[in-house]
């Protein structure tokens, strides 16, 4: 006989961490919940597609197999490397068309056999008869149709799945002739909107310099919408190009704040080791990966309840 716990399951839904301590917390469970489905959008160039591979390096970290669907045709293997997914249990695909690629998003699915699944981009996706038809032929919002058509088949097989289903997204402006003229739109129409557990707004503050040297990106990702806990809450992250996500930095800073790290007069107190300078203590961190997630671990520890 069943008991309560495995027919009603955990109080919490399973996540996977994105890769940013700063941004777990703001997301209130301490991840992105699995089974479900969430959308991260934004303007170009404002870091979507780091995030999505830092959530499947994380995903990866607990022995999961992930699956990237690159509608965009503007994966990098290098920069995937250099993140660090592990690039040998990566499905990467690159289907023809908008009804392909959601056919093949349904098929992983059901599978039950892949952790994460991205779909870069929404945007990217073209469907069969825009493919067909001539330039400048009229199918009017086809993409959208096709999404909710979509959509709502994958969800029905989310729900028996704990397969995470990742939405990267562009915004675009309204035009002039609109009755909204200049208001940012997210591309695939409403239904996207309506099926996300959780949506995540990425917006690019400006740029990081080492002196005269641009070596990054200062982002704001924006909780919008989130099903689990409380939205519109935000966090700032750092990304260096080439690199990812500055998670050294962001533990580093925490753990100082929450006393896990001790700041002494002679400098910073790190599992034994004393350094006096803050950027040789984040470069310790960087050299030390086991030191790094034993923090991180601390602090996930005074942050989030462990799932019953």
């Amino acid at each position: 006989m069943l008991s309560l716990k495995q027919f009603f399951g955990s109080r919490y839904a399973p996540t996977v961490s994105t890769g940013s301590l700063k941004l777990d917390i703001a997301l209130g469970i301490g991840g992105l919940p699995k089974g479900r489905i969430t959308e991260i959008y934004g303007r170009e160039a404002s870091g979507k597609t780091t995030l999505a591979l830092h959530i499947i390096k994380e995903a990866q970290r607990l022995g999961g197999y992930c699956a990237y669907l690159d509608a965009e045709n503007a994966l990098n293997s290098s920069f995937v490397e250099a993140i660090g997914v592990n690039t040998r249990k990566l499905l990467v695909a690159r289907p023809d068309s908008a009804e392909n690629m959601l056919c093949m998003v349904d098929i992983l699915t059901k599978s039950g056999s892949v952790d994460v699944v991205v779909v870069d981009s929404v945007a990217a996706l073209v469907p069969q008869s825009e493919l067909d038809n001539v330039m400048g032929g009229s199918e009017v919002q086809s993409q959208s149709l096709l999404m909710t058509k979509a959509l709502r088949k994958i969800h029905s097989s989310l729900c028996r799945s704990q397969t995470m289903l990742i939405f990267v997204n562009q915004v675009r402006s309204r035009p002039c002739g609109d009755l909204r003229p200049g208001e940012e739109i997210s591309c695939g129409g409403n239904a996207l909107k309506f099926y996300a557990a959780v949506r995540m707004r990425m917006i690019r503050q400006g740029l990081l310099r080492t002196g005269e040297e641009v070596t990054g990106l200062s982002v704001s990702v924006q909780v919008v919408k989130n099903k689990l806990s409380t939205q519109m809450k935000k966090a700032d992250l750092e990304i260096r190009f080439g690199k990812g996500i500055f998670c050294e930095a962001e533990v580093f800073d925490m753990a100082c704040e929450h006393g896990v790290i001790l700041k002494m007069d002679s400098g910073y107190f790190i599992e034994g080791v004393i350094i006096k300078d803050k950027q040789e203590a984040i470069s310790y961190l960087s050299r030390n990966h086991e030191i790094l997630d034993k923090l991180a671990a601390m602090l996930r520890s005074q942050f989030f309840e462990l799932n019953l």
